[in-house]
């Protein structure tokens, strides 16, 4: 006689029925559209859906349909917030919402001027890249692409820690590449860049930022590490998704989002979750060690600090916990450029 076991696993959902459940979810359920903060999620949903060309449900239009219908009234109120507004609307349309509410904001923007308030060749390349979407291009500076690749191309900027400028750097490509749709031109260089911000990220074991810069390699062109994506993918596994009408909204639902877009780049399924159509919470798992920060104070401390990581090896090994040392190794395992990212992250030229 044998004993049968029965696993109370969760059903997972066709991925249409996913993305609607993760529609109604952040549209309905745990924000109010009054938020600027429900602007920005749902024009990251809708953004990732869109340019990876993920199932969508009826279910998922459904639930913009009322944003959408007052889309050019919330526009011409609020101008301040016209990529987040310009975003939706012509994601939707691009989703297959019927309609030319995108057409007739991207004419009011025109109008308006609106992308001459923006301080940032960041900022402008975005407002051009929405707008260009419906025939208008606001920004009319050739000398636009040429700035944010003389930042891009910069690879020293992003051998140190700064998430700020390693966002910026994959958010050019997204634009320059139109999400994925052509190669952009972009210096050799930038791959380096990339390659040293994803250093840092994989080090510091933050998935939000690694599946960004893997995201920005494959538009590039380029396969990103095999070790990364892996990575990556256990971390996308990891997380937990609780429901519930007083759970909190302060939860890392920016990094599930882009750890299953990384996803949907590299093949694999999306959002394989137990989702339902309501209130969700999206947690990663508790991070256990931090090995940036170990690896950054070993080497401060340095009294003969030098820019050769198999010279420098030997002397941080003692001072590091064995989850950092191995966290190293893999890192210098990981990408072929390691050794010219360590002689920038260890500023031995200042010291």
């Amino acid at each position: 006689m044998s004993n049968v076991v029965t696993l109370n696993r969760p059903r997972i959902a066709d991925a249409a029925t996913r993305s609607a459940a993760l529609a109604r979810c952040f549209a309905q359920h745990r924000r109010g559209e009054e938020d600027v903060f429900w602007l920005k999620e749902n024009a990251e949903l809708l953004n990732i859906l869109e340019c990876t060309g993920t199932p969508v449900g009826p279910g998922t239009l459904e639930a913009y349909e009322g944003f959408y219908a007052t889309a050019l009234q919330r526009l011409e109120f609020f101008p301040q917030y016209y990529r987040f507004l310009l975003s939706l609307a012509i994601d939707l349309e691009e989703l297959g919402l019927p309609g030319d509410a995108g057409e007739r904001m991207v004419s009011f923007a025109a109008r308006q001027d609106l992308p001459a308030a923006e301080l940032s060749d960041l900022q402008r390349a975005e407002a051009r890249r929405l707008m260009i979407r419906r025939g208008i291009d606001p920004i009319g500076d050739p000398g636009l692409d040429d700035r944010l690749a003389a930042f891009a191309s910069r690879t020293a900027t992003f051998a140190l820690p700064n998430k700020k400028a390693a966002y910026e750097l994959t958010h050019i490509v997204y634009y320059l590449s139109e999400y994925g749709r052509v190669t952009p031109k972009l210096p050799s260089e930038v791959v380096k860049s990339l390659h040293f911000a994803g250093l840092t990220a994989f080090i510091d074991q933050n998935a939000d930022l690694l599946a960004e810069i893997c995201i920005a390699l494959v538009y590039m062109g380029e396969e990103p590490p095999a070790l990364w994506a892996r990575w990556l993918m256990r971390e996308t596994a990891a997380f937990a998704v609780e429901r519930g009408e007083r759970i909190s909204v302060a939860d890392d639902y920016h990094e599930f989002f882009i750890c299953n877009w990384f996803a949907a780049c590299a093949g694999e399924p999306t959002f394989r979750k137990a989702l339902s159509p309501e209130r969700m919470n999206f947690t990663r798992a508790p991070r256990k060690v931090y090995p940036l920060r170990e690896m950054s104070q070993a080497l401060m401390m340095c009294d003969q600090r030098g820019g050769d990581w198999d010279a420098m090896r030997p002397q941080l090994a003692p001072q590091l916990s064995e989850a950092t040392r191995e966290t190293l190794q893999a890192a210098f395992e990981s990408s072929q450029h390691f050794p010219a990212f360590f002689e920038g992250f260890a500023r031995a030229a200042r010291a």
